[in-house]
């Protein structure tokens, strides 16, 4: 059995946020960072919009990944696997039309944002947001993000818990809180909120110890993205420094990989 050719990912993206411990969500920026995470056996992978963005060229946030994203979304939706896509603010202020882009990417979930150019927006135009995506889209797994505690706005559990609770009224099925880390916070924070909450992974906290304070989802966010380039980095300077070249995935087993990749989903759209 080559490692494309398995199950798919078991029931529904929504039950993986009721398992036994937290849902450990890898972050794609391409395809073959998606195809390492599916050989590894993870049963979803989610999309950075910092990693797509900076795989262009470009910096993260603006709107700028809504092309890249949709590119890379129809290249991972027949994977093994649910996928679900990071789609900042929905790439515009029309609900209409962020229902539109999310029933396009025909995939298990999508995080969407409360913020914009680092500024919070009112709840209530995530929040229609949210209701025009449900109406469209019904099975979609719509995480809202709520900005607070990632840029030190309102980042109190209070004004978190309201902002997520518009959300959850809209129709969110989670809430992702980047930046909340202190056990206390997020402990109080996953009591309140009546739907799975997301965080980011934290050096300070193992998986096992999320999820005895109620964490229900942890997204490796951009981390792997800046940890491959630390790690590119690393090779090029070692070799140059008179250090040996260090081990890796055989180029074989990979291009295996991506052919088997190109065989199985290189001609859908």
């Amino acid at each position: 059995m080559t490692e494309l050719a398995q199950d798919a990912a078991p029931g529904t993206f929504a039950a993986l946020h009721r398992g036994p411990r937290p849902l450990l969500l890898p972050n794609a920026w391409d395809v073959s960072s998606a195809l390492a995470f599916v050989a590894a056996g993870f049963a979803a992978v989610g999309t950075t919009s910092f990693g797509v963005n900076a795989a262009q060229g470009r910096p993260d946030g603006a709107g700028s990944s809504r092309d890249a994203t949709r590119d890379l979304v129809h290249r991972l939706r027949a994977l093994p696997v649910h996928v679900t896509a990071d789609i900042e603010d929905g790439f515009s202020d029309d609900p209409s039309e962020v229902a539109s882009f999310v029933e396009e990417l025909a995939i298990a979930g999508i995080n969407i944002e409360d913020s914009q150019n680092g500024r919070l927006v009112e709840p209530a135009v995530l929040a229609a947001k949210i209701g025009a995506i449900k109406q469209r889209a019904p099975s979609v797994f719509v995480n809202a993000r709520v900005d607070t505690y990632w840029f030190g706005i309102d980042a109190t559990p209070e004004a978190t818990v309201d902002r997520a609770k518009a959300y959850v009224d809209a129709g969110a099925d989670g809430i992702f809180v980047p930046g909340a880390a202190a056990p206390g916070i997020l402990q109080r924070l996953a009591a309140s909120i009546p739907v799975p909450v997301n965080v980011l992974v934290t050096p300070a906290l193992t998986l096992a110890q999320l999820g005895d304070l109620g964490i229900r989802r942890v997204s490796t966010g951009s981390l792997p993205y800046r940890a491959a380039i630390d790690a590119a980095v690393s090779v090029a300077e070692s070799v140059r420094d008179g250090g040996l070249a260090p081990s890796a995935t055989p180029y074989g087993q990979m291009q295996e990989r991506l052919e088997e990749y190109a065989r199985q989903f290189g001609t859908q759209s």
